[in-house]
């Protein structure tokens, strides 16, 4: 209820919010922020790390799927390149490439332009052809 001030002739009501008790409130709160934020001890973030492998690779087929997703193989002695090469030739070079080499091992190395969809389709493919070691580079490819 709004309170009545007497003054002279008439009686007028004054619309006026009080902000004392916002302020108590305010300042409260304040003072709790500040006692507390010290004793929040900042939380740490367990990352995964990379682990190493039991045994070396004695091959490791290199996969480069460059900016404008074109598919590039790279073996030790030789690299096959091509704008036009399927994913079909690449699986089929793998495996002629792994038949001699048992222990093999295939890295996919992309672009950071390149669409997750693109590396997720080489890896479904190499999966489907049957090879086992895929692993991701960490690294930026040439």
């Amino acid at each position: 209820m709004a309170a009545v001030v007497s003054r002279g002739r008439g009686r007028r009501t004054i619309n006026e919010i009080n902000m004392v008790p916002f302020i108590d409130v305010m300042l409260v709160l304040l003072i709790i922020f500040m006692v507390t934020a010290p004793l929040i001890a900042p939380s740490m973030i367990s990352l995964p790390s990379v682990g190493k492998a039991a045994s070396q690779p004695d091959q490791v087929i290199q996969i480069v799927i460059g900016k404008d997703e074109a598919l590039r193989l790279k073996l030790k002695d030789k690299s096959i390149t091509s704008t036009g090469i399927s994913l079909k030739e690449i699986t089929s070079a793998v495996q002629q490439a792994q038949a001699g080499v048992p222990n093999t091992a295939v890295v996919i190395s992309a672009d950071k332009a390149v669409k997750y969809e693109a590396v997720v389709l080489v890896m479904d493919a190499l999966q489907r052809a049957g090879i086992a070691r895929v692993g991701l580079s960490v690294q930026l490819a040439p």
